[in-house]
């Protein structure tokens, strides 16, 4: 309750004054320069560590000089480093505790050891900002739980949608090469009813785990559908793409699970295709996703290619154009 209830409900001068009192307060705390109170006002304004440990890197540059800043932590089982900066041989480092939970470790580096007063000046930073930090490693946890398939580990279809759009984007603004392949397990439903969905739930994780030992560490594996993978590759040919895509279906072929005592193997059919310059990711998802089909049609266990988009450089040249104004 306020302790002074008439202040709040009268609309006299009382009122008016308090109203006024709170202003300055406010104006007071967006305008205040001391460095621990704009560190407090600007990590109170994104939800993400990446921005956050920019915001604490700038901050802290202008009170303590420092030449490079490594953030490192594991949220969810996933690895995250983030680096600011380069050299430095001398470092400060500190371990992000609060209330008995660890939230990564941080350390500073330079070319000159770091006198005691500045260390001081790190860790009360680091007191100002550790509550916007744990936030932050609690939201990113949530996000990707939001981004990962339960069954395999692997990125859902969400997160795939998400990534095909970035490099769709990508490659029409840069013209940068990439692959689709699209794969899919065949007469999996069979599985799961002679086997059960505990077998059929056992074949999924191996097939993601044999997909991503078949490709590139700059690939990317998603689970998109039931027992349905699309693998997204940068920087590739239509070449090097069908090989990958054979070699991913030759690694599924040798998967073996036993089910009492009898082997249960898969098969799976592939398609794939490159983006064209000036193709959305639905087209071009879609020109991949009429390849496996195709694939499946001609008897499955085979890899098909997407037929060649049509019109889209011609779309990508006028779209330019209109945005030049010509």
């Amino acid at each position: 309750m306020p302790s002074n209830p008439t202040s709040l409900t009268n609309a006299g001068p009382e009122r008016a004054q308090a109203l006024a009192d709170l202003e300055r307060l406010s104006l007071q705390w967006q305008r205040d320069d001391d460095v621990f109170m704009r560190l407090c006002r600007r990590m109170t304004t994104t939800p993400d560590l990446q921005e956050l440990m920019a915001i604490f890197a700038e901050e802290l540059a202008s009170v303590v000089p420092f030449d490079r800043l490594t953030y490192q932590n594991t949220i969810d089982g996933q690895p995250v480093e983030i680096k600011i900066g380069q050299g430095g041989n001398h470092r400060c480092e500190y371990g992000l505790n609060l209330a008995g939970e660890h939230f990564g470790m941080l350390r500073i580096f330079r070319r000159m050891r770091f006198a005691e007063q500045e260390q001081t000046v790190i860790e009360q930073m680091l007191g100002t900002a550790i509550h916007s930090i744990r936030n932050a490693c609690r939201y990113d946890a949530v996000r990707r739980a939001s981004l990962t398939d339960v069954v395999t580990g692997i990125p859902n279809k969400r997160a795939f949608e998400d990534a095909l759009g970035r490099e769709a984007s990508l490659g029409n603004r840069h013209g940068e090469r990439c692959a689709l392949i699209l794969c899919d397990l065949d007469h999996f439903k069979s599985v799961n009813d002679r086997y059960g969905h505990l077998a059929g739930d056992q074949i999924l994780r191996a097939t993601a785990l044999a997909i991503e030992d078949a490709t590139r560490c700059t690939d990317t594996v998603y689970r998109i559908g039931g027992e349905e993978f699309g693998i997204i590759l940068p920087h590739i040919g239509d070449k090097e793409c069908a090989l990958v895509a054979d070699r991913i279906r030759e690694a599924i072929t040798r998967i073996t699970l036993d089910s009492e005592g009898e082997p249960v193997r898969v098969t799976a059919s592939a398609g794939f295709g490159i983006q064209s310059r000036g193709e959305s990711a639905d087209g071009w998802f879609k020109r991949t996703d009429e390849a496996l089909y195709q694939a499946k049609s001609d008897g499955r266990d085979c890899t098909r290619q997407a037929r060649p988009a049509q019109n889209t450089d011609i779309a990508f040249i006028d779209s330019n154009r209109r945005n030049r104004g010509d």
